[in-house]
């Protein structure tokens, strides 16, 4: 097992401009970003040997940057990919097939077609494609949210219980200046807006933008060479399960196992405890994902999320901040979110977030891909053990 700690982030970028970029495509977002992040690291692409980027064609993407990696990954699981190539990005490191790996992601789902379109429920030939998206299966809203109703009749969460997360995550992005929507908003003002597959508002969804990220990772030996305090990775994990909408479906619907999987296994690489938690990001596709991590992972009992984010426990001022950025409901999401989510826990460990809570040392981020058929966890932290 790779020690925690033994590997870092070393650069760490987003795009110039995020929320609505018309004048750049998919590729240009990424590699704006991927320039910013080598900005970052005090670095230039004669110094990166590892490269991954996701959707787009991994040798394309590595020749526009000048690079040329003895080692290459493009797993493709959903939104959360760029978390899975970075578990794979810190073996290959440790098998010494390479020492400097830039991890690239860019998406123009607002202006142009989505990154993710033909992936996941709608790839050619696959189940969903076939059988899913004839009963809906390929509108996201009406698949992602199916297990809220039951969720709301299991353990009487109201709906305007519900609406709370979606005021939180505005509160935090009130003082983002690259947040998208920044205004306060209200349980009464979510529950007004249009309904998109019930019990689900418009408000209750998360945004659609164009944005671009990207992150460099190499060995914490040496991580201590470049300009700014390295992040640790000090635990990783992931899981998969068929999806909410396949025939295998998800076992357990409203306690997802591989969730569970996925924590339990970066909680363990760590050697760290909930307790010692200091931020949390949980991929906000939707008002009801958070609700489920919190469950899943373990941060409060089955049942007891939904609650525990209606009592504030979440919001500014809160015991456990999450979401900080806004996130994808308030703060960008550009179709597979995962990579901003991932940046936002980097900048407050670094102690660089625009809306920084005091004193975080270790962060947790949480994201899905597809209609609940991956997931995967990182922990961050200011040092290694």
């Amino acid at each position: 097992m790779i020690p925690p700690g033994a590997t870092a982030i070393v650069g760490a970028a987003e795009s110039t401009e995020i929320g609505k970029v018309p004048d750049m495509s998919s590729v240009g977002l990424a590699i704006d970003a991927a320039a910013n992040a080598m900005q970052d690291a005090g670095i230039t692409a004669a110094d990166i040997d590892g490269f991954t980027c996701g959707y787009f064609p991994v040798a394309d993407m590595s020749r526009q940057l000048g690079i040329f990696p003895s080692w290459a990954d493009n797993t493709v699981v959903g939104g959360c990919s760029w978390m899975f190539q970075l578990r794979n990005a810190i073996a290959a490191i440790h098998a010494g097939y390479c020492n400097t790996v830039l991890i690239v992601y860019g998406e123009s789902g607002r202006s142009t077609r989505r990154l993710g379109q033909s992936g996941d429920a709608g790839q050619k030939g696959g189940t969903g494609q076939q059988f899913d998206m004839f009963y809906s299966g390929g509108q996201a809203a009406a698949t992602f949210t199916l297990p809220v109703l039951r969720y709301q009749h299991e353990y009487g969460l109201s709906d305007e219980d519900l609406a709370v997360g979606a005021v939180s995550q505005r509160e935090w992005a009130v003082d983002v200046p690259r947040a998208t929507l920044r205004e306060p908003t209200s349980v009464d003002e979510v529950l007004d807006s249009p309904m998109v597959a019930w019990p689900i508002r418009r408000a209750m969804c998360c945004l659609v933008s164009d944005a671009g990220g990207a992150i460099i990772v190499t060995s914490a030996d040496r991580a201590r060479d470049y300009p700014k305090p390295p992040v640790y990775v000090l635990g990783t994990g992931g899981a998969l399960e068929a999806g909410v909408m396949s025939p295998a479906g998800v076992r357990e619907p409203l306690r997802p196992e591989f969730i569970r999987t996925s924590g339990e296994a970066a909680f363990s690489a760590a050697g760290v405890t909930h307790s010692d938690i200091d931020h949390l990001m949980i991929y906000d596709a939707f008002i009801h994902t958070p609700i489920f991590g919190l469950e899943g992972l373990g941060f409060v009992d089955y049942g007891e999320a939904g609650h525990f984010i209606a009592e504030g426990h979440t919001a500014p001022g809160g015991k456990l901040p999450m979401n900080t950025s806004g996130g994808g409901l308030s703060y960008a999401h550009t179709g597979a979110y995962g990579m901003l989510c991932m940046l936002e826990s980097i900048r407050q460990v670094r102690g660089e977030a625009a809306n920084q809570v005091a004193d975080v040392d270790i962060a947790l981020c949480h994201g899905w891909g597809g209609y609940w058929s991956a997931c995967s966890t990182l922990i961050f932290g200011a040092s290694a053990p």
